[in-house]
């Protein structure tokens, strides 16, 4: 029996990730360089241990650019980028299902507290979430599955009686590894990406029905 919702942040509730990628292409583009999907996606949805766009035009094309400059004029796009979007199709509605369902709702996220907070806030959506953990809260972020192993003791259910809401492989196979069920709603940037059949995707939450989802999909898998 399904007892919990456990949302990713980055690309899920809010398509952080689009604009991302977006500031860092056109950023090393003024240095003649074009930033591949392929490689950016190394970083989506995980820390920047594997690849770090601040840092690879410094330390691998080995191009004499100023850090904080740099890291300014790429936040500051982002910044703009992010004026425009709103929460994703479907998440709202989701989240007062769920209330309404009675059930547990946590939230996942590899991004910091003060990242997520942030928008949580600007969203006005942060009090759906009766546990939010973030890279504040554990020594490794997804891929690992400590994230949401932390996630679900904190709601007190069971892996197989929650569901993760993700965008990225990266935060499908950290879902995987802890032993839940993983509904898979790629954005702009994710959606390129190959998700194991064991994964449950949809174009947007918009796209499958709430009571369907909870009672059916994956109730009569468990």
């Amino acid at each position: 029996m399904i007892k919990a919702l456990i949302f990713d942040f980055d690309g899920t509730i809010i398509d952080t990730e689009t604009a991302w990628y977006i500031a860092f292409k056109e950023a090393y583009m003024e240095y003649g360089v074009d930033l591949t999907l392929e490689l950016y996606s190394e970083c989506i949805g995980t820390s920047l241990a594997g690849f770090n766009p601040y840092e690879y035009l410094i330390t691998e094309k080995k191009l004499p650019i100023d850090r904080e400059s740099f890291r300014r004029s790429v936040d500051l796009r982002h910044t703009k980028l992010m004026e425009l979007e709103k929460v994703r199709p479907g998440v709202l509605e989701y989240l007062e299902a769920a209330k309404d369902a009675g059930l547990r709702i946590g939230l996942a996220s590899s991004s910091s507290m003060k990242w997520v907070g942030k928008y949580l806030d600007q969203l006005n959506i942060r009090h759906y979430f009766e546990c939010i953990r973030t890279s504040d809260h554990v020594t490794n972020v997804k891929p690992d599955p400590e994230l949401y192993i932390q996630t679900l003791a904190c709601l007190e259910v069971k892996a197989d009686e929650a569901i993760a809401i993700e965008d990225s492989l990266h935060g499908a196979r950290a879902a995987a590894s802890a032993g839940m069920h993983c509904v898979v709603t790629p954005n702009e940037i994710t959606g390129f990406m190959e998700f194991d059949s064991v994964f449950h995707r949809v174009k947007s939450l918009s796209d499958v029905d709430f009571v369907q989802l909870i009672h059916h999909t994956f109730n009569s898998r468990s």
